[in-house]
């Protein structure tokens, strides 16, 4: 395999895991612009958006190459980005080779998520019964918050994995996170409803995608900063549409 091909493979990988994993997309177009300037390409120029990453360079042997792949996924891994950008920097140094580069990106996409799924589902709970609190709610409140909250992320998450529809299963979270604190406010726990369905709520927000779309916004990348404004945008009108639907059956 020829340096460029084994760059474009090393850049794109890297971009890939990047972008799926939550990160804003000039860091991402940063990110492959100086890996390959680093292996001595020429003239580099990458784009990225939401949903797929574009690069392009001249290798003095090949001459010029342009490659591009579709990103369909998206989760939120913080960690895995800052392997990611750990690995970027040691190649632009020159402490790792282009293969060793490679294999590093290779086991940070092979690596499980940096926390346990029932972390997660306790941490969204926790969340809940937190804001629930925050928000005016008693102490007695944070218990169902807490549990509506563990119900709707087993239900974002479960629902993705079958279906996969992110906008769906964010729908479903909502409603069934909803019906949960009504039907315990409706037992007795809990007697502000209002600050538990907006605890409940919390979690769920697109809060990622916001700020990357302004982050995206500001640096000038108007076609990516736009798309994750939607995308936020649509998020919200999913919790929205879902939470209305549980009001309007059961109150």
């Amino acid at each position: 395999m020829g340096k460029a091909d084994q760059m474009m493979d090393v850049c794109l990988l890297a971009g890939e895991i990047m972008l799926t994993y939550g990160a804003e997309t000039y860091r991402v177009e940063e990110t492959l612009e100086r890996m390959a300037k680093a292996a001595g390409l020429k003239n580099v120029h990458s784009f990225v958006t939401t949903t797929g990453i574009f690069i392009s360079f001249k290798d003095d042997d090949k001459g010029d190459t342009m490659q591009m792949i579709r990103i369909d996924d998206r989760y939120y891994d913080l960690n895995k980005v800052t392997l990611v950008n750990q690995v970027s920097r040691e190649f632009v140094i020159g402490t790792i080779t282009a293969e060793e580069a490679y294999r590093k990106l290779r086991k940070i996409v092979l690596s499980p998520m940096n926390y346990p799924i029932w972390l997660i589902h306790f941490a969204s709970g926790v969340a809940g019964g937190a804001f629930s609190y925050l928000f005016g709610g008693g102490v007695k409140d944070t218990i169902p918050a807490f549990i509506a909250g563990v119900t709707a992320s087993v239900l974002l998450i479960e629902v993705e994995k079958y279906l996969r529809v992110k906008f769906f299963a964010e729908f479903i979270a909502a409603f069934t996170g909803g019906a949960v604190a009504i039907a315990l406010v409706y037992v007795g726990f809990g007697t502000n409803l209002n600050q538990i369905i907006i605890g409940t709520l919390m979690p769920l927000v697109p809060g990622v995608p916001l700020t990357n779309a302004v982050r995206d916004l500001m640096s000038g990348d108007l076609v990516a900063g736009v798309s994750r404004g939607a995308e936020a945008t649509i998020t919200s009108l999913s919790i929205a549409t879902g939470i209305a639907l549980a009001i309007s059956l059961f109150l």
